[in-house]
């Protein structure tokens, strides 16, 4: 099979699938049978016959791809960007000042606040996997952390309260010790 890896299915992947089609229109075009064709550009047969009777009915345009699969986009590039800028913007920006940081549910709040748009949770998760957005456990610290009194209470104090590894036994309790005899 020539696409081994299942030809993908993003932009590069349909662009190189529509070269090798456009090549079978030629070959089409000089008189080839649909068997020669599978042959010569490594594909099934059951492709070569279909392109054979797209191409009798269309011409090469027939062999045009048609785009991604599934349901088109709800959010054009256009509105995705300006989503992307609120959201670098930061929650507070957007209204919410619990606390800073993103989730799926907010962001799906705001699209619809700004886009009168609804989306599926999943939907947002795949938007902002597109953008390079990660998730991420916030790091919840208090607005009134002294670094430098936890420096000193790591080290005079926990010592004391944590005691030592050994506990109440020293020594070892290995059969093979010569203290354990």
């Amino acid at each position: 099979m020539r696409y081994g890896d299942g030809g993908g299915v993003d932009a590069r992947g349909r662009a190189r699938r529509e070269v090798v089609r456009g090549q079978a229109a030629g070959m089409f075009a000089g008189g080839m049978s649909a068997v020669q064709v599978a042959a010569v550009l490594e594909v099934s047969t059951k492709s070569a016959y279909a392109w054979r009777r797209a191409w009798a009915g269309g011409g090469q345009d027939a062999l045009a791809s048609r785009g991604a699969p599934g349901p088109r986009r709800r959010l054009s590039q256009a509105l995705q960007q300006r989503l992307l800028q609120v959201l670098r913007d930061g929650p507070a920006a957007a209204g919410w000042d619990e606390e800073q940081y993103w989730t799926l549910a907010r962001v799906r709040t705001l699209i619809g606040r700004m886009f009168h748009i609804t989306v599926a949770t999943s939907t947002v998760w795949r938007l902002l996997r597109r953008a390079g957005w990660r998730p991420q456990q916030p790091i919840a610290r208090a607005a009134e952390r002294d670094e430098q009194a936890i420096a000193r209470w790591r080290r005079y104090q926990w010592p004391a309260v944590k005691g030592s590894r050994a506990g109440w036994a020293r020594g070892s309790a290995s059969p093979t010790s010569p203290a354990s005899r």
